[in-house]
């Protein structure tokens, strides 16, 4: 076969584990496409592992011993992205007082990958699109154009193809960007990779943590295989971090079949703060309107933090989520005091 007579494939199952035969099809296809320049688009549900691939492709290409830098396009704010990408002159703007380049000059000779271009808004769409096109671009505050020899990897979780349709997305830097497509299948799709990927893990955090890298508890594997993991492979990497340090005991994940692994520390956390108060004998009495809005506290406490984590602390998106702007939450976390209390979160870590 192909993977057996090529070094490479061994390279990608360290990187991208998984035997399910849509993993197959992509580490062929990383290979296929990784000597040349091709402008690749990624598509898939977060925390598919994207990144991963644009990593991947980056290694295997000539121009592996060159830069590989990432932008986030959803992290920064609309009338900084121009600059974060193209870089400034001196004078260009109140501030700028020395030359600062950008992301696309960093990358020269190398790979850019454009993470979460969706986000990207339209005036800077059409600026990209000249990258695509004529490979330069112009800095502000800038009178030249400047030459790049960059290769463009760029990933999404959205539905470009939509937004091009309703608008949102030009359709030209679209079939620029979507010359190679690989979407990665969510991982409710291939769960026959499960097991190998919480081996992958088991391993990498037992040798962190000096822990045993094996999983004892025959119902919390059952499940893993039963849960639909909406985090994907990232929910399942963190699940695995959590459970190599607090051990697989049977008591402490009791509700994860009904509230996956995700929620099952949340639960852990209330059960023990819940059964130490009723332990010490201390019942209140209180009025109803006092019950009712200690309940909704808790009730808002505990959507706000599971969609935080499932979000893996992304503000903008948990805001969009819950459906309420992202001032408002900014004020529920800090009412609840939800950051100081979830110490352990994904994003901390």
């Amino acid at each position: 076969m192909e993977e057996s007579r090529n070094p490479d494939y061994k390279e990608l199952d360290n990187t991208l584990v998984g035997q399910a035969p849509a993993m197959i099809q992509i580490k062929r296809n990383i290979v296929r496409v990784s000597k040349s320049d091709v402008t690749i688009l990624i598509s898939g549900e977060s925390g598919t592992g994207k990144e991963l691939v644009a990593r991947a492709i980056h290694k295997l290409s000539p121009r592996a011993d060159k830069p590989f830098i990432k932008v986030n396009s959803a992290a920064l704010p609309t009338n900084l992205l121009e600059s974060e990408l193209f870089g400034f002159e001196k004078g260009a703007f109140t501030g700028a007082f020395q030359k600062m380049p950008g992301k696309f000059e960093l990358a020269d000779s190398g790979t850019i990958l454009l993470d979460e271009i969706s986000e990207i808004p339209m005036p800077m769409q059409a600026k990209l699109l000249q990258v695509l096109q004529d490979n330069e671009f112009s800095s502000l505050g800038s009178i030249t154009d400047t030459k790049t020899d960059t290769r463009i990897l760029a990933a999404t979780n959205a539905n470009l193809g939509e937004m091009v349709y309703e608008g949102r997305f030009r359709s030209d830097l679209y079939y620029r960007l979507n010359v190679v497509s690989i979407h990665m299948p969510p991982l409710r799709e291939r769960k026959e990779d499960i097991g190998l990927l919480c081996q992958h893990f088991l391993k990498i955090y037992a040798e962190r943590y000096g822990r045993d890298h094996t999983l004892t508890n025959e119902r919390i594997r059952k499940q893993l295989y039963q849960y639909s993991w909406p985090g994907n492979v990232r929910e399942l990497q963190n699940f695995i971090q959590g459970i190599t340090v607090l051990g697989d005991r049977e008591d402490f994940y009791e509700n994860m079949g009904n509230n996956g692994p995700s929620g099952v520390f949340l639960n852990g956390r209330r059960a023990r703060r819940l059964g130490s108060t009723a332990a010490s004998g201390s019942v209140t009495r209180r009025s109803l309107k006092e019950v009712c809005k200690e309940a909704a506290r808790k009730a808002e406490t505990e959507a706000i933090v599971d969609v935080l984590f499932y979000t893996h602390w992304n503000r903008k998106k948990a805001a969009a989520l819950l459906k309420v702007s992202y001032k408002a939450l900014l004020n529920k976390i800090k009412e609840y005091g939800i950051e100081a209390q979830y110490q352990e979160s994904p994003r901390k870590r």
